[in-house]
C-alpha cells in the first residue's frame, strides 16, 4: 500500500519518508520509536542534578548560531517559569532553522555545574502545542525533511488500522510458546500505556524478525557437516613440541582452542570451525599450530588474508616457525614468473604451505594434497570464497578466524553451521590501552602530545569515519583532516590512506608506515584489519559516536602491540547523552566480548554486524530494546520449525523474499 493512500500524506511527504527508506505503509509501521517521552514526568529545570536525563517543558526566547574551533554550535536561551537556562547543540547547525520563539518539550542531558548555570546539551525537541492533546507515554520517531512527530504518529496510527500484520511463525509454535498476537505487539510498541508495554511489544516484534532471519540462514547455509576423508597422524606430543617453539607460553584459551582443532582433525567429521578472540589474544599462534598438524601428517595447508600487508606478515611468521617445510607466498603483486613457480610447487607437492590473498583462490591454482585451510579475518571472505579454496583439496578442514568478538546470541545465528572456539584471555605481557574522551578544549593539547611522541619515535593513527564529509558539514572527511593536520603538525611525517586508493598504493603506504617512514597515518577504517605496528602507541578516532562499539574496540587494538604504554583518544562529533553513554562503555572496558554484548543491547544486531557484512539486516529493529533471551527463543523456535514437524513451505518463500540478498553476503 502506498503512503499517499493515507490521509494527509502528500507526494512531498512521501518523498520525506523515502529519505528514511520508507516507501510503503508496510515499511511505515516498522519505523520504530527511537525514544519515548513520559508526559507524566515533565520536570522542573531548577531541581535537576548534574548529568541527569530529563524531559522539560519550556519557552524558547532566542536562538543563535556560532562556530567554535571551526565547528558549528547552536545556542537557545530558554525559560521555564522564573528559571532561565541554555540549550546547546554541537555540530547540528540545522537546529537553528527548526527553532522559533515558542513553547517546546526538550529531552536530554542536563549540565548543572556549580556557578556556571544550567545547560541542556543536544536535547531532542518538539513543539509543546503539538502535544496538548497527548497524554501518557509518547513515541519519538526519526525524522527527515519536513516531517514532524505529529505527522509520523498520525501516519503510523492510520497504517496500523489499514494493513494486516501476520506472523510467519507456524501457528502450532505460536501456541506452544504463548506468543502475543503480532498486531497487539505493534500496538504496544507504537501506542504504549505503560513501560512494560514497550518491552513486551518490542520483544515480540524482535522475536518475529529474528525468527525470519534465522530461517533464511538455515535455508541458505544448511548444517555444513561432511564426513572426514583425510587421516591425520600428528600426535599430541608432537603438537605440544611445536607449541614450545613460540617465545611465550600459550594461555588457557589458546590451549583449549588447540585441543578443539586437534580433536576435530582426529574426528570422523571434517572440521568447520570459527576461532574468535579479542584483539591480541593469540589466534594466529593457534592457527599456525593447526597448520602444523596438517603438514606434519603429510598434507598441505593454505592461509589466506584479505590484504597483501597482512598476508606478508603471516608469511614471515610461517617462514619463522616452519623452517623444515617449504612455504610460499601468492598475492596480486607476485610476478608472473614467481606465480608460475609457486603454482608448480603447490601442484607437485614440493611446497607444503601457501600464504596469500584472494590470489590463492584463483582457478588455476592447484594442490597435491591440500587438507587444511585458514581464513584470517573471516568477515572479508564469504562462504563461497572459502569453499572455492577448500574444494581445491578433498575434504579440507577449514579454520576461520575473527578478531571481532561476537556475542553468543549472534554467533548462534550467523555461524550456526560452524563449531566455535573462543579465546577470552590475553597473553600476560599484553598492556591495557588507556582510553579517553577528548573535549574540544583539549584538542590542540592532544596534537602537541602526539607531535612529541613522534619525535621520540612513536607512531599514531588518526581515523575518520568517512572518505568524504557529509552535506551538513558536521563530519570532516579523511582528506580534509589530512590537510588540517599538515598545517597543525608541521615537522610530523603524515600519510593518507583510504578505501578508494588502489590496492598496490594502500599496501605500500601500510608497509612504509610499519617501516617507520611515517610518524602518523590519517586513515579511514581500512586499518581495522590486524597489521602489527609495534611502535604505534596512539589511536585517535574522530566522530567516535558514528562507530559501533566493537569496531571502536577493533580500532583501539591497532595500538598497544609493543612494549610502550598506549593510548586511544575518542573525539565526539555529536555530544549526545546516548553517545556519551556508549563511549563510556569503551572507556571503561577492555574485554571485547563484554563490549560486543553492550553493542548488541545498545544498537541492535543489525548495526552490530555493519553494512560491510549484512547490508540492512535487522537495522529495522535497531531502536527496539529487548532482552538477549529473545534471540535464544527465536533460535529455539526456528530449530523446531525446521525439524520436519511443520510445513515451512510458505515460511521459506517469505524468508527468502525478505533476505534474498543474504545469498550475496553468505555465499560470495
Amino acid at each position: 500500500m502506498r503512503l499517499t493512500d493515507l490521509k494527509f500524506i502528500s507526494d512531498k511527504r512521501e518523498k520525506d519518508f523515502s529519505k528514511l527508506n520508507i516507501h510503503s505503509v508496510e515499511e511505515l509501521v516498522r519505523l520504530y520509536p527511537r525514544d519515548y517521552l513520559d508526559l507524566t514526568k515533565a520536570q522542573k529545570i531548577s531541581s535537576l542534578y548534574h548529568n541527569s536525563i530529563a524531559l522539560v517543558q519550556c519557552e524558547v526566547l532566542s536562538v543563535e548560531s556560532r562556530y567554535y574551533s571551526r565547528r558549528p554550535h547552536v545556542k537557545a536561551v530558554c525559560r521555564q517559569g522564573d528559571n532561565y537556562f541554555e540549550a546547546i547543540w554541537f555540530n547540528q547547525p540545522y537546529v537553528a532553522s527548526k527553532l522559533q520563539r515558542a513553547d517546546y518539550l526538550f529531552y536530554g542531558r542536563v549540565q548543572n555545574k556549580y556557578g556556571m548555570g544550567v545547560t541542556m546539551v543536544n536535547p531532542t525537541f518538539e513543539l509543546a502545542d503539538s502535544n496538548k492533546n497527548l497524554k501518557g507515554i509518547i513515541p519519538v520517531y526519526p525524522l527527515s525533511g519536513g516531517l514532524t512527530q505529529k505527522v509520523v504518529r498520525d501516519a503510523i496510527r492510520q497504517g496500523l488500522q489499514k494493513i494486516v500484520l501476520s506472523s510467519v511463525i507456524p501457528a502450532g509454535l505460536r501456541a506452544k510458546y504463548s506468543l502475543m498476537p503480532l498486531p497487539e505487539a505493534y500496538s504496544k510498541v507504537h501506542k504504549p500505556e505503560t513501560q512494560d508495554d514497550i518491552t513486551e511489544g518490542a520483544s515480540r516484534v524482535a522475536l518475529e524478525e529474528y525468527f525470519l532471519l534465522i530461517s533464511a540462514f538455515k535455508i541458505i547455509k544448511g548444517d555444513g557437516k561432511t564426513v572426514r576423508l583425510n587421516s591425520y597422524t600428528v600426535t599430541e606430543r608432537e603438537t605440544a613440541g611445536f607449541m614450545r617453539r613460540f617465545p611465550f607460553e600459550f594461555t588457557a584459551g589458546q590451549r583449549a582452542a588447540v585441543r578443539d582443532i586437534y580433536d576435530d582433525v582426529h574426528s570422523p567429521v571434517k572440521m568447520n570451525r570459527l576461532l574468535q578472540g579479542d584483539v591480541g589474544s593469540g589466534k594466529t599462534a593457534v592457527a599456525l599450530t593447526g597448520i602444523y598438524m596438517a603438514v606434519k601428517s603429510g598434507y598441505q595447508a593454505a592461509m589466506i588474508a584479505p590484504t597483501e600487508v597482512l598476508a606478508r606478515q603471516n608469511f614471515a611468521l610461517l617462514q619463522k616457525y616452519f623452517p623444515d617445510f617449504e612455504v610460499c607466498l601468492l598475492t596480486g603483486s607476485t610476478t608472473a614468473a614467481e606465480k608460475k613457480a609457486v603454482k608448480a610447487a603447490l601442484k607437485s607437492g614440493a611446497a607444503s604451505i601457501v600464504c596469500g590473498t584472494h590470489a590463492v583462490i584463483q582457478k588455476d591454482v592447484g594442490f597435491d594434497r591440500l587438507a587444511f585451510v585458514v581464513c584470517d579475518e573471516q568477515h572479508r571472505f564469504g562462504v563461497a570464497q572459502r569453499a572455492s579454496l577448500s574444494e581445491k583439496g578433498e575434504g579440507c578442514d577449514v579454520l576461520i578466524m575473527s578478531a571481532t568478538p561476537i556475542p553468543r546470541t549472534l554467533s548462534l545465528i550467523f555461524y550456526g553451521d560452524l563449531d566455535i572456539s573462543t579465546i577470552k584471555d590475553k597473553p600476560a605481557a599484553r598492556q591495557e590501552i588507556s582510553t579517553s574522551i577528548i573535549p574540544a578544549s583539549k584538542y590542540d593539547d592532544m596534537l602537541l602530545y602526539i607531535a612529541r611522541q613522534a619525535k621520540e619515535g612513536r607512531q599514531s593513527y588518526f581515523v575518520c569515519p568517512k572518505i568524504e564529509g557529509d552535506d551538513e558539514g558536521t563530519v570532516m572527511s579523511v582528506t580534509e583532516l589530512y590537510e588540517e593536520l599538515k598545517l597543525k603538525m608541521r615537522g610530523v611525517r603524515l600519510a593518507l590512506l583510504h578505501g578508494k586508493m588502489k590496492d598496490a598504493q594502500k599496501n605500500q603506504i601500510m608497509a612504509d608506515f610499519k617501516a617507520k617512514k611515517y610518524d602518523c597515518l590519517v586513515s579511514t577504517t581500512v586499518i581495522e584489519v590486524g597489521v602489527d605496528v609495534p611502535d604505534a602507541t596512539v589511536m585517535v578516532i574522530y566522530n567516535a559516536e558514528m562507530f559501533g562499539l566493537s569496531q571502536l574496540h577493533q580500532l583501539r587494538g591497532r595500538v598497544g602491540r609493543g612494549s610502550q604504554k598506549s593510548y586511544c583518544f575518542l573525539l565526539l562529533g555529536s555530544d549526545t547523552p546516548q553517545a556519551r553513554e556508549r563511549l563510556s562503555v569503551i572507556k571503561n572496558n577492555s574485554d571485547g566480548f563484554k563490549i560486543a554484548e553492550y553493542d548488541l543491547e545498545m544498537r541492535g544486531s543489525g548495526d552490530f554486524m555493519g553494512t560491510r557484512q549484512s547490508g540492512r539486516v535487522l537495522t529495522e529493529i535497531k531502536n527496539l530494546k529487548f532482552p538477549a533471551s529473545v534471540i535464544f527463543t527465536a533460535k529455539a523456535i526456528a530449530d523446531e520449525a525446521f525439524s520436519g514437524a511443520y510445513d515451512v513451505t510458505l515460511l521459506k518463500k517469505l524468508a527468502m523474499e525478505k533476505y534474498d540478498s543474504l545469498k550475496d553476503v553468505v555465499l560470495n
